[in-house]
């Protein structure tokens, strides 16, 4: 069973769990959406987001917000980031070999590595680029078979903070790339800033840069 707990401090936050309900009825819209808008808090941010064991995370934002290098300093658990793929690939091959060339092995080795991580019944953080929605509602379907609720931490950052994340990790994306995401993003944002989750959401975190380097751990407690 889920326990409920909802409590804010500048050490941690712990969202609302969804209630234990029937499998039958685990399909069931929330009654409720949950957004904790941790925007602009002037150094108040916490210092840790806590999950129920059975929860599943999907961190999205624009490409160069920072997501990778949220994950890879705050998850201690199990973290599944197209990135980390993408790096293993990109050492072993030659350098002068197109990323496109590649693209569709690194893309079914990060689903393969995906699927592995949910089967394992563990708490998951999962990066989420914002035009996947498909993925999401993989993890909705998957986060409900296990009894557990899917949560989205939502990275709010400038279209200019983003670029400059790109440039900072020397890789970027192209215009067209850019504004879809750009378009996917602002949408989803709107949505969530009204209340609006996407399908199978049961809560939403809005942090911008400042909270994000504040967050120092994103775990599952028992």
């Amino acid at each position: 069973m889920n326990r409920t707990r909802a409590y804010a401090t500048t050490s941690g936050i712990a969202l609302p769990k969804r209630p234990a309900v029937p499998a039958g009825e685990a399909c069931g819209p929330f009654p409720t959406a949950v957004v904790r808008d941790l925007r602009d808090r002037s150094g108040r941010s916490p210092r840790e987001l806590s999950f129920g064991p059975d929860d599943l995370v999907v961190v999205t934002g624009l490409p160069g917000s920072g997501k990778s290098t949220l994950m890879r300093r705050a998850v201690p658990g199990r973290r599944i980031d197209s990135q980390d793929t993408r790096d293993r690939y990109d050492a072993r091959l030659p350098r002068v070999l197109p990323y496109a060339v590649y693209r569709p092995f690194v893309r079914l080795a990060h689903y393969g590595g995906l699927w592995r991580a949910l089967r394992s019944g563990e708490g998951v953080v999962v990066h989420d680029c914002g035009t996947q929605a498909w993925v999401r509602g993989w993890l909705a379907r998957e986060a409900r078979r296990r009894g557990g609720t899917l949560h989205l931490l939502l990275l709010d950052v400038t279209a200019g903070q983003a670029r400059d994340g790109q440039r900072e990790r020397g890789r970027g994306v192209s215009r067209y790339a850019f504004a879809r995401h750009r378009g996917a993003m602002t949408r989803l944002l709107r949505q969530v800033e009204k209340g609006r989750l996407p399908e199978g959401c049961g809560s939403a975190v809005l942090i911008d840069r400042d909270a994000a380097d504040a967050l120092k751990r994103i775990d599952f407690a028992g």
